[in-house]
């Protein structure tokens, strides 16, 4: 905390937080801090891979992380104490540190070196201070277990999740369990989350170019790629950075990302994202979790495969019920053409499934 407030008053050097297991060694060589910074403004180099694996440097200013963290709390109701319950190498960690210096109070820190604990949280959760707001930040997946062992997370004035994909299932479960769960959409170009609930938080503007990619703009967007002005030209333009999502407007105006632009499966001619089909099969009353892939198919190309796992399975979706309540959602090119199901599905750290894995598993079982 020390640090990272010098780094953000300019009283002390830049931070560049490091991956506590492997990767340590390409972070460093890609982004090298013996060399100077770009900029004097900036406070935090966080590492970033993105879809390709190839570690980027994400350079935010101080005034970035500020903004971020005053319109969250502004967002949220006001400043209060937050539970850091995410690990402060990646951007969703570190700025819960940031707001909390922004708000003076002192997080309390949940301490992750074995992975994440529901009694460690819980217990974490009965020592924050009385008398003031409280809040944190999880992935889909400690959400998950949070409610599996029915935690009582209605103390909370804000539960935000993000990182990945919040699916209909998981997010009707926090409602009635009374969680006050706000989605949030974000990356690390991005200091994090900087739209709730579909909705950009103060100052943000968010455009969708003619190829529905994402573009977002607005004091919280970064100052470019550490030592890559090559991909910064093509991330940043004119001060707003285009990702790599695809995104639609909602009926009632909010933002829907549908999901990676490089994650699309084409059948029959038709790009269909594999996150839109995913967020409608995920609403399914019999999904537990899911992920869509494609497989090669002789008539189509790729065919549409849900990978399912069921809440029961003594009452899992079988690709007729799958297909009949995805019809008036999905259009027909989109609809699955299959379906496996699973009894764990694999996710990543983050809670988005693990796609590398689940291609494996139906690898092996073909």
């Amino acid at each position: 905390m020390p640090a990272l407030a010098a780094a953000l008053d300019g009283a002390g050097p830049a931070l560049l937080p490091l991956p506590t297991g492997g990767g340590r060694g390409a972070v460093l060589a890609a982004l090298d801090p013996a060399q100077p910074l770009e900029r004097d403004d900036v406070a935090l180099v966080v590492p970033t891979s993105g879809s390709t694996g190839e570690p980027k440097g994400a350079m935010l200013t101080a005034a970035a992380l500020r903004h971020s963290a005053r319109a969250t709390h502004d967002r949220l109701g006001g400043p209060g104490q937050w539970l850091l319950a995410l690990p402060v190498t990646h951007v969703a960690g570190l700025t819960v540190l940031v707001r909390s210096l922004e708000a003076r109070t002192r997080p309390e820190v949940l301490d992750l070196y074995g992975g994440f604990s529901v009694s460690a949280f819980v217990a974490a959760t009965a020592r924050l201070a009385p008398g003031v707001r409280h809040y944190t930040s999880l992935v889909p997946t400690q959400l998950r277990r949070l409610l599996d062992a029915e935690a009582d997370l209605s103390t909370y004035d804000g539960v935000l999740v993000g990182g990945a994909a919040l699916s209909p299932s998981l997010h009707r479960a926090a409602v009635q369990a009374g969680v006050p769960v706000v989605t949030t959409y974000g990356m690390s170009e991005t200091c994090g989350g900087c739209v709730y609930d579909g909705e950009p938080l103060d100052g943000v503007t968010v455009r969708l170019r003619d190829d529905s990619r994402v573009e977002l703009g607005g004091p919280v967007v970064f100052a470019g790629y550490r030592l890559r002005p090559d991909l910064t030209a093509a991330a940043l333009v004119d001060g707003r950075h285009v990702t790599q999502d695809l995104g639609r407007w909602s009926a009632d105006g909010r933002l829907e990302v549908l999901g990676r632009a490089d994650d699309v499966i084409v059948t029959g001619g038709v790009n269909v994202p594999a996150a839109l089909v995913e967020r409608v099969v995920a609403g399914h009353p019999g999904v537990a979790a899911c992920a869509v892939i494609g497989r090669p198919d002789p008539e189509w190309g790729e065919r549409v495969v849900a990978v399912v796992q069921p809440l029961d399975w003594s009452s899992a979706p079988d690709l007729e019920s799958l297909r009949a309540f995805a019809a008036d959602a999905l259009e027909p090119a989109a609809l699955p053409r299959e379906v496996v199901r699973l009894g764990l599905l694999p996710v990543l750290d983050s809670g988005k499934p693990d796609k590398v894995a689940v291609r494996t598993l139906l690898r092996d079982r073909t």
